[in-house]
């Protein structure tokens, strides 16, 4: 499994409130930060920038080059007023083999992404955190570039947060713009793929003690533009909200382990809701358990989630189960990992007066079937065995080959946006492609990374009679973040 995600005014440049990221408050450890809600720190950075703690540089001795200097400036003698900057550039590349897996010309994309964050901790009680971000793109064979793409400058993130400690428990509300990934990565993720990330508007709270936590949110995702300043807005037409509770199992549960369990409700509306060309309001509730973590060389990351509603005159039952493990070959972080992982997502219905009985993710991980966004967790069943390892120092290779087929051959196959793969719908074909993958991750210096992907996606005859072709895609980028 690859483990892999409004416009600049200068008053709200930093504005973001928050814990101090989720490191210890309460007297009792805290809940660990790769299971608690806010994504996984590595070598000091996340995904989500605001969730890096950089404490630690305001000790002269621990920072190793000027940089480390922007981590923590203090603003005040006794040093609890801070501000820490960050910020990424990446510089990419894609070339793709029958864009649209019909026979074309192919399409290069020559993107880059320039980002800029700043982090404002007011005591341990407050936090403003502000991020801007660039998105441009050249090439051959462009089309129409989404705006997740091409956007001249966004107010990525821009969120307050306030905290408290409330007996054991670490309580806070962050009320803003921000990213959202509480949950499986398959169903919610920053999707860093994008130039431009997803986000979200609203609010969230959460309450973490040593062993449990709880989460609530109200979010509408926000709607980019590429027009004009101040066209990245709230989108109307979508609303999701939800709860979650987790909780930390006991080490000795299945041996020796350390494993989180969450089990979510959450709700999705749209007014604009598309299946089988139709267009209308759509009402979506999820109801799932998600079971992650290590057991002695095995990790898990397993998922189930019920979902149920209603789209237009239609009523919406489906199921999704995403099923991965992975066994590690010695003991050092860098050894050999072998798995496999399971993925299933209902379908049926897309394109008939019964149920909807297609799966829908509301914003995940679009690359983890296909680097080319051309599958997703509705109408599928997948199998994919993998295995990672470092060759040589610094350097990580994954490598994959996917077995796909669609749940339902009376139903289309789906690509990452949701739309079918037209006249897909017509055959009866079950097999729907294999795919192969390798990426590559160069760790260069702790800033400094370069990434390569390969992808061929051998189309099976679910795909190839309705006249879709086989696909290759390669990619590079060198990112460096501070």
């Amino acid at each position: 499994m690859i483990t892999v995600a409004s416009r600049l005014r200068a008053a709200t440049l930093s504005l973001a409130l928050t814990t101090l990221p989720a490191v210890a408050h309460a007297e009792d450890a805290p809940y660990p930060q790769a299971h608690n809600g806010d994504g996984a720190v590595t070598g000091g950075y996340s995904l989500s920038r605001w969730a890096e703690d950089w404490t630690a540089k305001a000790d002269p001795a621990k920072r190793d080059d000027p940089i480390d200097r922007l981590k923590y400036i203090p603003l005040d003698d006794d040093g609890d007023i801070y501000l820490t900057l960050s910020g990424e550039l990446r510089l990419r590349v894609n070339q793709t083999t029958n864009p649209n897996l019909r026979e074309a010309e192919a399409q290069r994309q020559d993107i880059n992404r320039i980002v800029g964050g700043a982090d404002l901790h007011i005591g341990e009680h407050l936090r403003f955190y502000g991020e801007i971000a660039h998105g441009g793109i050249g090439g051959r064979n462009l089309g129409v570039p989404a705006a997740t793409l091409r956007n001249d400058v966004v107010i990525q993130q821009s969120f307050v947060e306030a905290r408290t400690d409330i007996g054991e428990f670490d309580v806070g509300v962050r009320y803003g713009r921000q990213e959202f990934t509480d949950g499986p990565n398959l169903l919610t993720s920053q999707r860093d793929n994008n130039t431009i990330r997803y986000t979200m508007n609203g609010w969230r709270f959460y309450a973490r003690g040593s062993k449990l936590r709880f989460g609530a949110f109200d979010f509408r995702p926000t709607a980019y533009g590429d027009l004009g300043t101040g066209d990245d807005v709230n989108d109307p037409a979508r609303r999701f909200s939800g709860a979650t509770v987790g909780v930390m199992l006991p080490k000795t549960f299945l041996g020796n382990s350390s494993l989180a369990f969450d089990t979510f409700l959450w709700r999705r509306h749209n007014d604009v809701g598309a299946w089988g060309g139709r267009i209308g309001p759509a009402t979506r509730w999820y109801l799932g358990g998600w079971l992650r973590g290590d057991v002695g060389p095995v990790n898990l990351d397993w998922s189930v989630n019920r979902q149920w509603g209603y789209y237009m005159d239609q009523d919406i039952s489906a199921w999704q189960a995403f099923i991965a493990q992975t066994y590690r070959i010695g003991k050092g972080k860098d050894a050999p990992r072998v798995g496999v992982h399971f993925d299933y997502a209902s379908g049926g219905g897309g394109y008939g007066d019964g149920k909807l009985r297609n799966a829908y993710s509301p914003f995940g991980n679009n690359i983890y079937f296909s680097y080319q966004l051309y599958l997703t967790p509705s109408n599928l069943r997948a199998v994919t065995p993998n295995v990672s390892f470092t060759p040589v120092s610094k350097v990580r290779v994954t490598a994959e080959y996917e077995f796909v087929w669609r749940d339902n051959v009376h139903d289309a196959i789906y690509r990452a946006n949701g739309q079918p793969f037209a006249g897909t719908q017509n055959g009866r074909a079950r097999k729907t492609a294999e795919v192969a993958r390798l990426q590559a991750i160069w760790s260069i210096a702790p800033r400094l990374t370069l990434t390569g992907r390969y992808e061929h996606l051998q189309a099976g005859p679910g795909l190839t009679d309705a006249g879709y072709k086989n696909s290759d895609f390669l990619a590079g980028w060198l990112s460096f973040r501070f």
